[in-house]
């Protein structure tokens, strides 16, 4: 590479689960600045790190050079901007073009729209600067360009792949439900399989179906660029294409290929004789035909090979996928039967969408990933194979309670919410989310999922009532508790239980334990610290998200205070929408300690954020009187504390009318007050607030989906001064007569 190079932005795109390994390839053709996302990776580099990614990476999906990043918060402003790219440093005259859009926001609502927004525009400008507007072709065009909408921004890019990356263009007949490409190459990549081969190991596949595992692992071993063999990228009728450095590196690539020996050290098996067919034909098409060896042979009776110890791969089969669903369990029984008995001292790696059959395989897995294999969310489980393996005595318990008739009820609710809260998370972008709230009355559980790309659960469990059978309850509880790693592909390590009952006083906010740890987890594009195991609450209240979402586009320019703040992620969000200051309060110096980190997560904190340790009951008494003013203010007060700190006792429903009188005093002209309160039995007292304020119920619209199944969960309500409603001609409050 010349040094002298001008270096550019790049986004490589990857399956999700996949960008760590994606970054990692990207470091060694020259990447800097990598920055990983959950499905995406950023980087900089000159023309050559774009080409090699585009010639040489196993994983990436797109490779896409930024040429601009504009604004989008409106149509006719996004198409002006895109005007303005000077769109001659692209498109030759006469080259063609097809515009493709990702992402979306209220003004881009559809990836169709903003693809023609794009078009238009590009047309629009060459037609003005040239005389010429290109032509559109929908495939394999000259220059295929990319928009990403994401909140008011959008950055337009050339995809340099042109077409996805996984077709290497060696696969012809797939089967069902095939496994992409570089899906498999991630597999295999995450699981070692580069420096096995150079020790000398073999790769096993014994359910090869079509053989795209063995011949991304041929490839590996022959050190061959995956995109070798394609005829076509998006970078070759760009106007900015620098032929002669394109021919050198596919020259380097050729040089590289012929001068790896080939050794057959890729072997695959499967009981259908078409499937072993298509995987030699598909391996002769790739060109790595001398490499594997593929034969007809059934699970049973598959051994290793005699060669150093190397790496069983296997995508077995599951629901998805071809296979007789009441068989299936048998058949993960007899592989990790065959892999115990007859590869010891190997690593697997195992690519299953229903890891509860995986858990039939009777292996511990020594570490689990999410991949996404197209649309169908899967884990890829590696095993040690030298390590011990026989279930000790609680595991083999916990496996007797997850057979039960009541733990198999427990685990299909929980995957067929998953089936149907996943794809709407990943569209919304939620991370943690509710997926289990006591929908089977007697599995009283709420189960929330943290996270994605290393996903945990919190498992609260509803205190019995007392009419309950004690017994019957503990047996309800191991059958939960027993089904639920397998039902969610997660280690026993991150399942976080915790028994949910009535508190008194502060308790509500002790803490349990001395752990002290903290993940990060993502919600609305910002980050928040949570601990599973110290508190009775993780530190990010699921049911809020909508009403952060609220403050954060309230908060523009204005004063927002935040009243009882706990961990402060309602001053984030309103930091992140733009507040000019804030004032955070509560009497817990651990919550304000924590409530400033997560400002500092996000690089939002500054002198204009204060946290003050304070009672706020207290506080908001001396503060009515002539204390500060705020545009915004947050009221969520706990609905019970007698803490020894505090003057007095709090109750939220004698209290609220009084809180809210005195926050009012606080309140600017034209300022919004948002009260929220999780106090099931909670009555506003609208009489008390009548003369003051004009109140909004916000509670049915601020209601998240995943909390549909317990609407009574929190109210949540809007107030501004009653004189502001009134000047606006509207009513103060909804007075019953």
């Amino acid at each position: 590479m010349s040094g002298a190079a001008p270096l550019r932005d790049w986004v490589a795109t990857a399956p999700t689960g996949a960008a760590s390994v994606l970054a990692e390839e990207l470091v060694t053709f020259g990447a800097t600045d990598v920055r990983e996302r959950r499905s995406d990776v950023k980087f900089r580099g000159d023309l050559e790190v774009g080409y090699r990614a585009c010639l040489w990476s196993r994983t990436a999906t797109r490779v896409l050079l930024t040429v601009g990043e504009v604004e989008a918060a409106s149509a006719p402003g996004l198409h002006a901007a895109l005007t303005r790219i000077d769109w001659r440093d692209h498109l030759a005259t006469g080259a063609t073009l097809a515009c493709d859009c990702s992402g979306g926001n209220e003004a881009i609502r559809h990836t169709l729209y903003g693809s023609k927004l794009l078009k238009d525009a590009v047309c629009d400008a060459l037609r003005e600067t040239t005389g010429v507007r290109p032509d559109v072709r929908p495939e394999r065009p000259d220059v295929p360009l990319h928009l990403h909408v994401e909140g008011a921004r959008a950055v337009v890019s050339v995809d340099f792949a042109g077409e996805s990356l996984h077709r290497r263009g060696y696969r012809g007949d797939s089967g069902r439900a095939p496994l992409k490409e570089n899906v498999a190459a991630a597999v295999l990549l995450r699981s070692g399989w580069p420096g096995i081969a150079e020790r000398g190991g073999a790769l096993v596949d014994p359910m090869c179906g079509s053989g795209t595992l063995l011949i991304e692992g041929a490839l590996i071993a022959a050190d061959a660029a995956p995109g070798l063999e394609r005829g076509y990228f998006g970078f070759l009728g760009w106007h900015g294409h620098d032929a002669a450095l394109w021919l050198r590196l596919l020259d380097e690539a050729w040089m590289r290929r012929r001068s790896r020996p080939a050794r057959r050290c890729v072997i695959g098996s499967d009981v259908d004789a078409a499937a072993v067919r298509i995987a030699l034909d598909n391996a002769a098409c790739a060109g790595v035909a001398e490499w594997v060896h593929v034969e007809r042979r059934p699970l049973s009776a598959v051994r290793a090979p005699p060669s150093a110890p190397g790496l069983v791969a296997v995508n077995p089969p599951y629901g998805e996928r071809i296979g007789d669903p009441e068989e299936l369990p048998a058949t993960y029984a007899e592989l990790g039967r065959v892999l115990r008995e007859h590869f010891s001292g190997w690593q697997a790696a195992v690519l299953t969408g229903d890891p509860g059959l995986a858990a039939r395989m009777g292996i511990y897995a020594k570490r689990s990933h999410r991949l996404f294999n197209g649309q169908i969310d899967c884990r890829l489980l590696r095993f040690d194979l030298a390590a011990p393996s026989v279930p000790r005595a609680p595991e083999a318990a916990r496996a007797q309670w997850a057979s039960r008739e009541g733990a198999a009820m427990f685990a299909n609710r929980l995957r067929k919410n998953l089936n149907r809260l996943e794809p709407w998370a990943l569209r919304e972008g939620i991370e943690c989310y509710r997926l289990y709230d006591a929908d089977m009355p007697e599995y009283a559980f709420a189960v929330d999922l943290y996270g994605r790309d290393e996903r945990h659960a919190f498992v609260q469990e509803y205190a019995p009532p007392r009419d309950v059978d004690p017994e019957a309850a503990r047996r309800r509880r191991r059958e939960a508790l027993a089904a639920l790693p397998e039902a969610l592909g997660l280690p026993l390590t991150r399942v976080h239980t915790r028994v949910r009952r009535p508190q008194k006083g502060a308790r509500q906010y002790e803490k349990r334990g001395e752990a002290a740890q903290r993940q990060v987890v993502r919600e609305g594009g910002l980050e928040f610290l949570v601990n599973f195991s110290d508190y009775l609450d993780t530190g990010l209240f699921l049911d809020h998200r909508m009403v952060r979402a609220r403050l954060r586009a309230w908060a523009a320019g204005g004063d927002f205070l935040n009243l009882f703040c706990y961990t402060g992620t309602a001053t984030v969000y309103a930091a992140a929408g733009g507040a000019r200051s804030s004032l955070s309060l509560d009497l817990s110096a651990t919550y304000l300690e924590w409530a400033l980190a997560n400002l500092r997560l996000n690089g939002l904190s500054g002198p204009q954020h204060v946290f003050e340790r304070a009672d706020c009951l207290r506080w908001l008494e001396s503060a009515a009187g002539g204390g500060p003013r705020f545009d915004l203010i947050f009221l969520d007060p706990p609905t019970f504390s007698n803490s020894k700190k505090m003057l007095g006792v709090l109750d939220v429903q004698r209290d609220h009318a009084r809180m809210l009188t005195q926050a009012l005093h606080l309140l600017r002209r034209n300022g919004r007050l948002v009260f929220s309160t999780n106090y099931t039995r909670f009555k506003l007292d609208r009489e008390a607030l009548a003369d003051v304020a004009a109140i909004e119920d916000l509670t049915a619209a601020t209601l998240p989906r995943d909390f549909e199944r317990n609407p009574r969960i929190r109210q949540c309500f809007l107030l501004r001064h009653a004189a502001d409603a009134a000047a606006e001609g509207q009513p103060s409050t909804s007075r019953k007569r």
